[in-house]
């Protein structure tokens, strides 16, 4: 078993776009395309898409109306989403070069680093180092010194 997709709703699909190929410059657009949404009274159009690699993916989804939650709230929905990567200082450096600074830094772990970034739509992701393949390293609740820095 595996996740294979999220999918989101935005005002504007292009800035989420833009933030995450600077993160993933190995993912593509997969296909998009229009189609209506929700019913009745609620009924729209959308143009959506998928921007991700072979395997897994994220959709997004235009047109939304209101407001994402607060990422600092207690409001129910999603938090933020979480991306495993290789070498997090260069995703950090991609997002620097474009603008985009960490919402948030980790606390120091000895076996995973982690930083959060909120997109220009509200949405925070969350990209993950670990020094460990072992589970019982990476996976190790506690351990953690420093305190979190974040942007006020």
């Amino acid at each position: 078993m595996r996740l294979e997709h999220v999918n989101l709703v935005v005002k504007d699909i292009q800035p989420t776009l833009v933030f995450l190929l600077t993160a993933f410059p190995e993912w593509r657009i997969r296909g998009e395309g229009e189609m209506a949404w929700g019913s009745d009274e609620h009924a729209s159009s959308r143009h959506w898409l998928h921007v991700g690699d072979d395997d897994y993916y994220l959709t997004l989804n235009d047109s939304a109306v209101g407001e994402i939650r607060d990422v600092k709230g207690i409001e129910p929905g999603v938090a933020h989403i979480g991306f495993v990567v290789d070498d997090l200082q260069a995703v950090i450096d991609r997002l620097a070069a474009e603008g985009f600074n960490p919402d948030i830094k980790g606390r120091i772990h000895p076996f995973r680093q982690t930083v959060y970034y909120n997109d220009p739509a509200g949405l925070q992701f969350e990209f993950l180092q670990y020094a460990s393949d072992k589970p019982a390293e990476k996976n190790m609740y506690g351990g953690e010194s420093d305190e979190l820095q974040k942007k006020n």
